[in-house]
Order: C-alpha cells, then sequence, then structure tokens
C-alpha cells in the first residue's frame, strides 16, 4: 500500500493542499494554495478543491484524500459553519466532494485535523495518555486524542467559563478585540485553562494558532499542572493531519474482516 496521500486543508480565507508521505509525515510536494471563494458557498468551494486536486498533478490522480473542515463533522455531514457561508449547515458535505473528486474522502474537522498530526508528527509525537490541542485564534478549536485515538467535535472553545463561551474572552481576536496586552490575556487563558484541566486532567496541552509563534509571550505566564506546550507543525498541521487520518481509514478498511 502506498505511503502517500492527500491532504487539503479548508479555511475561511485559503485552502491548501499537497500530497504527502504518511509514513515520514512530510509534504512531498509544493504546497498549493488558493483563496476561498468570497462567499463560500458549496459549490464555490468544492468547485476550488477539485481545482488544487488537479494541479497536484498524475502522481495524486488515485490516491486517498483527506479534507479538513471549519465545522463539526457527523458522518459526513456539516452539522456548523465557521468563516464560511451557513448553506453548509446541515450538508451531506463528504458525499458533494466525494462526488466531484470521483473517489473516497476523509473528512474532518480542522482542528481534530491538526491535532492528530502533532500528535503524530509534532509536539506531541511519543505521547501517551491523553492529549488536548487548542488552536488560539478567531475562536478556539480543539481536538482530544487519547492514546492515538482521535475523539472528534469536542469545541472545547464553547465551554462555559464565568457564565460565557470560553472562546469570547479567551481567543486571540478577544485579545485584539480588547487591545489586551499578552499579560492581560494570559490571565483570561489561565482561567480557561484551568478550567480544562480540571474537567479532564490531560497529560499534555498544545497551543496552536498562529499566535502560538509568539508563544514565549504568554505561555511562560500560565501556571498549570499539566505542560503547555507550542505546536510544531503550524501552517502543514491540517494537511498533515487530513492525509494521516485518509491513510488511517483505508488502513483499516483493508483489515476489515
Amino acid at each position: 500500500m502506498s505511503s502517500l496521500a492527500i491532504g487539503i486543508d479548508i479555511g475561511g480565507t485559503g485552502i491548501k493542499g499537497a500530497l504527502v508521505d504518511v509514513d515520514a509525515g512530510e509534504l512531498v510536494s509544493d504546497r498549493v494554495k488558493l483563496p476561498t471563494p468570497k462567499g463560500g458557498t458549496p459549490s464555490d468551494i468544492v468547485e476550488t478543491v477539485v481545482e488544487l486536486v488537479d494541479s497536484l498533478g498524475e502522481e495524486g490522480a488515485d490516491l486517498r484524500i483527506g479534507v479538513t473542515f471549519p465545522a463539526v463533522v457527523l458522518h459526513g455531514r456539516t452539522m456548523s459553519a465557521a468563516n464560511v457561508s451557513k448553506e453548509w449547515i446541515g450538508l451531506e458535505a463528504e458525499a458533494l466532494f466525494e462526488k466531484a473528486l470521483g473517489r473516497p474522502i476523509h473528512f474532518v474537522n480542522d482542528a481534530d485535523a491538526a491535532g492528530y498530526a502533532e500528535v503524530s508528527y509534532g509536539a506531541a509525537q511519543g505521547k501517551d495518555g491523553l492529549v488536548i490541542l487548542t488552536t488560539l485564534g478567531t475562536g478556539i478549536g480543539s481536538a482530544l486524542i487519547y492514546r492515538g485515538v482521535l475523539v472528534p467535535n469536542s469545541e472545547l472553545g464553547h465551554l462555559q467559563v464565568d457564565g460565557r463561551d470560553a472562546e469570547t474572552r479567551a481567543s486571540f481576536a478577544a485579545k485584539e478585540r480588547g487591545r489586551l496586552t499578552f499579560k492581560t490575556w494570559a490571565k483570561r487563558l489561565q482561567r480557561y485553562y484551568s478550567h480544562v484541566e480540571m474537567l479532564f486532567s490531560p497529560d499534555l496541552f498544545i497551543v496552536g494558532g498562529g499566535v502560538s509563534k509568539h508563544h514565549e509571550e504568554f505561555l511562560p505566564l500560565l501556571d498549570l499542572r499539566t505542560p503547555i506546550v507550542p505546536a510544531e507543525l503550524r501552517n502543514n498541521a491540517g494537511i498533515l493531519g487530513a492525509a494521516a487520518l485518509a491513510r488511517l481509514e483505508t488502513v483499516q478498511a483493508v483489515e476489515r474482516p
């Protein structure tokens, strides 16, 4: 069985993709990025994904494809929509992509894919127990991986902390809206991560999102029992995780009696 798969990472502003060597955890083609169509409608995004896959050339023609999406994904259906059209809510999205691409795909929440990549190839590689990745951006995305197994659609940004969705006060967007210093923002993060720690007692926190490249400004200010580290894979996490999960699904299908 080939170690290659295609990873596609759909975001509110850009759609990225590449060929991935899943065994090595490396991109083996240039990363292609196309702008997310204005309005983010299903037909336009599907068309853009087809264009991106075609641009990867003949080498990717028969490979399994993993696709991430900024939504709760339940049995191939998108149950929410972040920074894309509300037309996605309740849509049989996986089937829509499979019809357009002419092959099976693995369809997964974007934060879940990033978390799986960090466990497989990044900051949590070789870590046993429960790993929780959080992405600090427009909201707070999350992924739970227990002993290498993804527990999907955790949505920990919507935990109620002090009577409000945590992400309304602790996301990076909240920091920017309030023009908060890292020190002030860290107090909100402390409240959030302490609450998550109390609920789940994880073995490791990983912090992703663009702000993680400034991790030295705020992570040392947090006082937690659980180790907390920055994500390592940055912009490639979604691509790597989507491809790895697509390959895993293929392997499990072959092994299934």
